[in-house]
């Protein structure tokens, strides 16, 4: 009688144990959708793995705490989901969701309102949810009550983190607005950064926010690295103004008169041949490009091989002069050196082939041939160069 009292016990037991935690919902996420909707409230979505054991730290330690559990089920229709599993491969390809945990809060129109990764304590972990389950993500979409005036500012920094990578310009509008009701003079390190991310142009209402808090901002970022970064932004005025927009041509004579005086000669040719050098080959003008790569690659092995090999790449396309190939050669030549690829081998080949080396073109179109091969990729390039090198 003992023993199936105790076994009764522990069953009783572990039934209760197992509710002492978050209600996640087992409905299907299209439902929870529409309940969200319906009731006005935003989804929690625990997105996890089976093998994650972040996930499972969370679920053994954080999501049971009695503050974190009265919340949640209070504020949120709480959901989690295996994302290699049932419907969560589409959900984790709709919100980009890479890595577990990922912890998300979505109004009823599926809009993400607050994400975080990873594993957080029972504080952290609360003060998300409290931050994500202010009423006001609930009424309306973010871009619907941003549109509407609203100046909460704790709703503004979310719409700041939430949208700074995949909608630039929403994001922005909404640090600008942040400065504009924020009533204290001290900057946190966020708000520091919130400036620094979104100025581009002295014509920026943040740029005034830069100014005005140059002593703050200097508290937290050396001074040094303040002044260049105000200069980079003056300088990139000055190459906005410079190219003649009609047919992508840059005025040197404007440019320098203007942005010597900011940056110093040396530092402004640098920035003039770098941008030339990302410009002309998209307009075409490949006799300024190939001037301003000459210059701008002087010292090769201060960049990496992809961009060496670009530029390589677009001489063996585009220009014919012997010497300016051979400085092209050096500049393959240093990338194969770092490591040979069916890429750089092939454009290698091709500058011996224009400066008439048939020899080493042959030698290198094989190579890169046969590194096609090993790797499984197109070998039809280098095919075709060898055909043609063998004729």
């Amino acid at each position: 009688m003992n023993k199936i009292k105790y076994i009764l016990f522990l069953l009783i037991s572990l039934q209760v144990f197992s509710q002492e935690s978050i209600n996640f919902s087992q409905k299907p996420f299209a439902e929870l959708m529409a309940q969200a909707k319906a009731e006005k409230k935003l989804i929690f979505l625990d997105a996890y793995a089976s093998w994650c054991g972040p996930c499972k730290l969370l679920e053994k330690n954080v999501f049971p705490k009695p503050a974190v559990r009265d919340f949640f089920n209070k504020t949120f229709i709480n959901t989690h989901i295996d994302m290699e599993k049932g419907e969560g491969p589409g959900i984790a390809q709709k919100y980009m969701i890479r890595s577990y945990p990922s912890l998300l809060f979505i109004n009823g129109d599926g809009e993400i309102i607050q994400k975080a990764l990873g594993y957080m304590g029972e504080e952290d972990f609360l003060a998300l949810g409290k931050e994500a389950g202010n009423p006001l993500n609930a009424k309306e979409s973010p871009k619907a009550l941003f549109a509407k005036g609203e100046k909460n500012p704790q709703f503004l920094e979310t719409i700041i983190k939430n949208n700074a990578n995949s909608d630039y310009n929403f994001a922005k509008s909404a640090a600008e607005r942040y400065f504009e009701v924020k009533n204290t003079k001290e900057l946190s390190k966020e708000e520091i950064s919130y400036i620094l991310y979104f100025v581009k142009s002295t014509k920026d209402p943040l740029y005034k926010e830069f100014v005005k808090n140059k002593e703050e901002i200097t508290k937290s970022v050396p001074l040094e690295t303040y002044n260049q970064f105000d200069q980079q932004i003056k300088l990139s005025e000055v190459l906005e103004a410079s190219v003649n927009e009609s047919d992508g041509g840059i005025n040197d004579e404007y440019f320098f008169k203007n942005a010597v005086p900011i940056v110093g000669r040396a530092d402004a040719e640098k920035a003039l041949n770098r941008t030339k050098v990302a410009l002309y080959p998209q307009t075409g003008n490949f006799e300024g490009y190939e001037k301003a790569a000459l210059e701008y690659y002087k010292d090769a092995d201060s960049f990496d091989a992809k961009e060496l090999d670009k530029a390589a790449w677009i001489f063996s396309q585009n220009i014919t002069n012997v010497n300016s190939l051979n400085e092209a050669k050096m500049w393959s030549e240093k990338s194969v050196m770092k490591g040979e690829n069916p890429e750089n081998t092939y454009i290698l080949a091709k500058l011996y082939q224009k400066t008439g080396d048939t020899e080493k073109a042959r030698s290198f179109a094989k190579m890169s041939a046969d590194i096609s091969a090993q790797s499984g990729k197109d070998a039809s390039l280098a095919t075709a160069l060898l055909t043609e090198l063998n004729k």
